[in-house]
């Protein structure tokens, strides 16, 4: 029962879901700190409100974040929360340069300061730059530990995408810097998040490389597939030194006459996302929690199946790829320890393999990449497997996972139902 009960958490959780299910609305609450007090984290009358915003901003990480254990869990909504703030200026076109640079650059200096808010953005979430004032003060009552990580990301982040603000990506490697600024500090700060709570070793949050590959393939997975939502709306991410070889200009790709060679270019830069994969198997062997190892595991099995979908596939440039929402709760029932994920990412690099076309100028690439990749995912492969899970704990996290697609779903929708009407 205890087993069961750590998954399903505290009543109040399961009631939550259920509520919502019969037509409420209650914001999930935190669950008992049994890591470090034993007592229940102190809990404020904007708490409710921040997993609010936490449900109606994120698709993909809400649920995950709402199974965190103990004080990481509010820590990381809070996180999610500031980082999103900040990335609702950058994506906001209607605020001058001459404004929007320095917003990001001092933007970390908001969050000691308790009536700040922003309330001419345009943007579809632009309730947490309205409501700023809530979030801030529930930053400000974390504990110092998480504050100090959330506030150095914050304006690292800050300063990089005031950077990337009046300049194009050019190189590979501004690729990677890019990528860096706006994913890669968030699994560095999430991996210092997950040590500074003492669910996970020291390593986890020291070692920046591991954290910064995390970010990587999850970002450089969301621009590859979102080429034509960006192109349409104006922004361009895919890095010059690659497009460049195949199209004069980045938009020229989407026109049917040069679906092949935009094909190719595609195929390349899901192959440079791919060397990121051996990173994120070393990372994942370290976690020993199981709530951090499901929070970190499941985007990206995730990110995986969506560049198995991706590659090759002239639908990118005519439309939304996307993998399936059954496929997609297989995938989080299944991302539980690294045995399973090893069998999923083999299974997907080998559906990539067997879609590699002999004439693609990147296909020795691709396929040395994959061989890289299926060495470390065979059973007795060098990276450290954990096998403490037990059936029931495993059966649980199944529960848990499908619970949460679908209380999510229900909810991305009904959002999304309510900002339509509220432009209308």
């Amino acid at each position: 029962m205890e087993l069961l009960r750590k998954w399903l958490g505290h009543p109040e959780d399961i009631y939550n879901l259920l509520r919502f299910k019969m037509g409420g609305y209650r914001a999930v609450m935190p669950r008992m700190d049994t890591h470090h007090t034993g007592s229940w984290p102190p809990l404020h009358c904007s708490v409710p409100t921040c997993y609010r915003y936490l449900n109606q901003t994120s698709r993909s990480f809400a649920a995950v974040i709402q199974a965190l254990d103990g004080e990481l869990r509010n820590a990381v909504c809070i996180f999610y929360l500031v980082l999103r703030a900040l990335d609702t200026v950058e994506d906001d076109m209607s605020i001058p340069l001459d404004v929007k640079v320095p917003m990001l650059q001092e933007f970390r200096s908001h969050l000691y300061q308790p009536d700040w808010k922003y309330t001419e953005s345009k943007e579809k979430d632009r309730q947490v730059l309205e409501d700023f004032p809530t979030i801030s003060m529930e930053f400000r009552n974390l504990s110092k530990v998480y504050q100090d990580v959330i506030s150095d990301i914050c304006h690292k982040m800050g300063v990089g995408m005031a950077e990337f603000l009046e300049k194009k990506v050019d190189s590979l490697r501004e690729w990677d810097k890019y990528c860096h600024y706006v994913a890669g500090l968030v699994g560095i700060g999430l991996s210092r998040l997950f040590s500074a709570s003492e669910l996970e070793d020291s390593i986890v949050g020291q070692d920046t490389d591991l954290a910064n590959s995390m970010g990587l393939f999850l970002q450089k997975t969301n621009i590859i597939r979102d080429y034509l939502e960006d192109q349409l709306e104006g922004r361009e991410f895919w890095p010059r030194e690659v497009w460049s070889r195949y199209a004069k200009k980045l938009s020229d790709l989407a026109k049917p006459e040069n679906i092949d060679v935009a094909v190719q270019c595609l195929n390349e830069l899901i192959t440079n996302a791919l060397h990121h994969v051996p990173d994120v198997l070393t990372y994942l062997s370290r976690l020993k929690n199981q709530s951090v190892f499901n929070f970190c595991a499941i985007p990206q099995v995730m990110a995986v199946a969506t560049l198995a979908a991706c590659y090759n596939n002239q639908q990118v440039f005519r439309g939304v790829v996307k993998i399936r929402k059954g496929q997609a709760v297989t995938l989080m029932m299944d991302a539980t320890n690294i045995q399973a994920v090893k069998a999923i990412i083999y299974q997907y690099v080998e559906e990539i393999y067997q879609k590699i076309p002999s004439t693609d100028p990147s296909s020795n690439k691709t396929q040395q990449v994959i061989a890289s990749i299926r060495a470390m995912s065979l059973p007795g492969s060098p990276v450290a497997s954990r096998h403490h899970y037990s059936p029931i704990y495993l059966s649980c996290a199944m529960l848990l996972a499908a619970l949460s697609w679908q209380y999510l779903s229900t909810l991305s929708k009904a959002t999304e139902e309510y900002v339509q009407a509220g432009n209308n």
